[in-house]
């Protein structure tokens, strides 16, 4: 029987061939068969969440919440130091200095990426900002959202921290970081369904021990990560509370 792991499409495409590394290291490293399906829309990957077809997933905060409370998906694992981030961005040369600045029908671009679009909306209420009284366009990626505030489509993007991050500097010249959330506890996690469970001790100690396998660190540096931590139930527990906080 083979399983299927997934990645949160909001991951940022340089590390696509790394998630293939990890895949195939993995599989190794349990003894189980898995097949790595990528999806390009958050849509997408929900309809097969929803239809069981989702055995593992590298989840985003938002939907940890489902999977968990409603797939019966548990925790393992999330990588060592990495906190899930928003920055809220203008252009180089908006004449928008703060988030007070921001005016009634600001345009924003933005992803189908929930918990940042989350962090986002909240992050612009001290302008007395909301859903209401903003024009809201979505984009399929960070590097669209972009181009869509240097081309003066949108006066204002939403960006996940690591993604505007690892935006090309001749892009990042002509933005500008407008705020970013500190929240700290927020973050993407592996999340294992229950017809992969017997294997779930198996994958922790996989990667609790992947900096002293021969290839682990390799693989790792493919992801970008600098090697993962356990997450317990009741940490999942809090930050599932939080976001669900957040959103309403």
């Amino acid at each position: 029987m083979s399983f299927n792991l997934t990645v949160s499409p909001d991951f940022t495409p340089d590390h696509i061939a790394g998630w293939f590394i990890f895949n195939t290291w993995l599989q190794k490293a349990i003894g189980e068969g898995i097949h790595l399906e990528l999806y390009n829309s958050f849509e997408a990957q929900r309809k097969d969440i929803d239809a069981d077809k989702i055995d593992m997933i590298y989840a985003n905060p938002y939907d940890a919440s489902m999977l968990v409370r409603e797939k019966g998906f548990l925790p393992v694992a999330t990588p060592a130091g990495e906190r899930d981030e928003a920055v809220i961005a203008v252009s180089a040369g908006s004449a928008y200095e703060t988030i007070e600045d921001l005016k009634e029908g600001l345009r924003i671009a933005t992803t189908d990426d929930p918990d940042v679009h989350v962090m986002g909306m909240i992050m612009i209420e001290p302008a007395d900002l909301n859903k209401g009284n903003v024009e809201i366009s979505y984009a399929p990626s960070y590097v669209i959202v972009a181009k869509h505030v240097i081309q003066g489509k949108a006066d204002a993007g939403f960006f996940l921290k690591e993604a505007y991050d690892d935006l090309s500097g001749v892009i990042r010249k002509q933005l500008r970081e407008l705020i970013s959330s500190q929240i700290y506890v927020i973050r993407h996690m592996l999340l294992v369904g229950p017809r992969l469970q017997h294997k779930l001790d198996a994958i922790k100690q996989a990667l609790h021990n992947m900096q002293q396998d021969p290839k682990g660190p390799g693989v790792l540096q493919a992801l970008g990560f600098e090697g993962w931590e356990d997450v317990s139930q009741e940490d999942t527990e809090f930050m599932i509370d939080l976001m669900e906080t957040l959103v309403d």
